[in-house]
């Protein structure tokens, strides 16, 4: 499942919305300073990696798909990219400042994730664990969108709730002073582009061609009619937690 994405590796960029600037100021507060060095684990494209390099720390990122690791590195030629999956992946001697993992921590073994991200850290080091949720501003769009799926798709289990990794870290029992910052923004998008976003689930992903088109139609038939826009209520998800010293 790991490389389920690196089929829209040449869009995802695009097609995403990015992570708002305060990300990084949250992350050096909490860290009390900028951290020298950070991992970023899933960086697929590097959509978060974008406001991380705002700490200034010497960046590696991790990312298990070889097409979404060649667009990241692309990107940024300054960041160390290591095409590898987290339980594959290897922290560096004495461990690192802070680690980040921004949309894929459901994609980390969940019986050993956050033992792997203590153990990355080095003693009162920085986890950061970053997610979206894609609602709407207007609660007649998100009902007229959520009916698009159900009809083309009866089996659209929907999203998980807001903030459930920072419950999933807190009841591992590796880390102290959890928070939770949520930021929220809106983004309007016409038709297509939020046609392209949708081509980027990995539910949309996992289905066979033809359902992925019976989907297509219907969400982008709910927008068309209502005007060829939609506007998301954008919410991020910051969960922040330390590694005990």
């Amino acid at each position: 499942m790991s490389q389920l994405f690196g089929e829209t590796a040449d869009i995802y960029h695009e097609a995403r919305p990015g992570y708002p600037v305060e990300i990084a100021d949250a992350v050096r507060a909490y860290h009390g300073g900028s951290p020298d060095t950070l991992v970023e684990v899933g960086a697929g494209t590097g959509l978060a990696t974008t406001a991380l390099l705002a700490l200034g720390a010497a960046t590696t990122c991790v990312e298990p798909d070889v097409r979404m690791a060649r667009v990241l590195a692309k990107r940024f030629p300054d960041v160390d990219v290591v095409t590898a999956s987290f339980e594959q992946w290897s922290p560096p001697l004495g461990g690192v400042a802070a680690l980040a993992c921004a949309m894929a921590w459901h994609w980390l073994d969940p019986a050993t994730r956050n033992q792997h991200a203590r153990d990355a850290l080095r003693p009162g080091g920085t986890l950061a664990v970053l997610g979206h949720r894609y609602a709407y501003v207007e609660a007649e769009q998100a009902e007229a969108i959520r009916a698009a799926f159900a009809s083309a798709d009866p089996a659209d289990r929907g999203d998980r709730p807001d903030g459930w990794f920072h419950d999933d870290i807190a009841a591992s029992g590796c880390f102290t002073d959890l928070r939770l910052s949520r930021f929220r923004r809106a983004v309007p998008l016409d038709t297509a582009a939020y046609l392209r976003l949708v081509d980027t689930f990995s539910p949309q992903l996992r289905r066979p061609p033809e359902l992925r088109e019976r989907v297509r139609a219907a969400v982008g038939a709910a927008i068309d009619g209502f005007g060829g826009t939609v506007v998301l209520d954008l919410r991020t998800t910051l969960a922040l937690a330390r590694r005990p010293a």
